[in-house]
């Protein structure tokens, strides 16, 4: 059996995959790509859409956190992230899916509207895990990465004050969710739980994430302001990543 993770180190939604993998206490090799050098690869993987995360099971191709959840929640039924009731079970899927479409677009955008004003301390996370010439290449051409990355997610003043606000939104909502029931979805830790910790992993840093977090002197200010009002509801969702996050390993 090879299971090879094509990925973004950076990436939240990759992050959901490899806590699923380690959930389940499956061996994968990832395959760390560089963005934007990663299209070719990825479309002759899937033969459509470039983005990451995908799975290549021996073979069988997976793209979409997701849609990757559900494949390893098939074939490694053991340690399911899926409950098996339905009603609970369409409680998390649509759980999921919500900060799939609303919460890891808003944390990416507010993040990288910030960090792209700070080429030394983002350089480090886009290229995390590729061979150590590509700092020296995405530096030099930083002006250019700079200008793609804000086209490709639409990332300007607006969309950020925007991904601020459902940012702000969701994690009030989550907190006082959790400071009622335990988990999203039923009596156990499922999906739910797993993508609102790993899409909002970039704002607390982890160190089970594989990348250089910055130093905080090369924090931004916005973000450090937003961070020091927000820390108090942003920990309760790191200790669920904590909490669950190792258990698998």
């Amino acid at each position: 059996m090879a299971i090879k993770l094509y990925q973004f180190a950076i990436s939240h939604y990759c992050e959901k995959v490899r806590w699923a993998l380690d959930h389940k206490q499956i061996n994968y090799q990832t395959v760390t790509l560089l963005p934007g050098q990663h299209v070719n690869v990825i479309r002759q993987l899937t033969g459509a859409d470039s983005s990451v995360p995908v799975l290549d099971h021996d073979g069988h191709v997976v793209q979409g956190s997701a849609r990757i959840i559900d494949y390893l929640d098939e074939t490694f039924p053991e340690r399911s992230l899926t409950p098996d009731d339905p009603s609970i079970r369409e409680q998390a899927i649509a759980w999921e899916k919500r900060l799939d479409d609303e919460l890891g677009p808003a944390v990416r955008c507010y993040s990288y509207h910030h960090f792209l004003q700070r080429p030394k301390a983002v350089v480090p996370l886009l290229t995390a895990g590729t061979p150590f010439y590509n700092r020296f290449l995405v530096s030099l051409a930083f002006s250019r990465v700079n200008e793609v990355m804000r086209k490709w997610m639409k990332i300007n003043d607006k969309t950020a004050e925007t991904s601020r606000e459902t940012m702000e939104s969701l994690l009030t909502e989550l907190t006082d969710l959790y400071g009622k029931q335990p988990f999203l979805a039923g009596n156990q830790f499922s999906r739910a739980d797993l993508a609102a910790a790993a899409l909002f992993a970039p704002l607390f840093q982890p160190d089970a994430y594989p990348v250089p977090w910055p130093k905080d002197r090369q924090i931004p200010k916005d973000v450090k302001a937003w961070l020091e009002r927000w820390n108090p509801r942003l920990q309760t969702i790191a200790e669920i990543y904590n909490q669950h996050r190792k258990a698998g390993q």
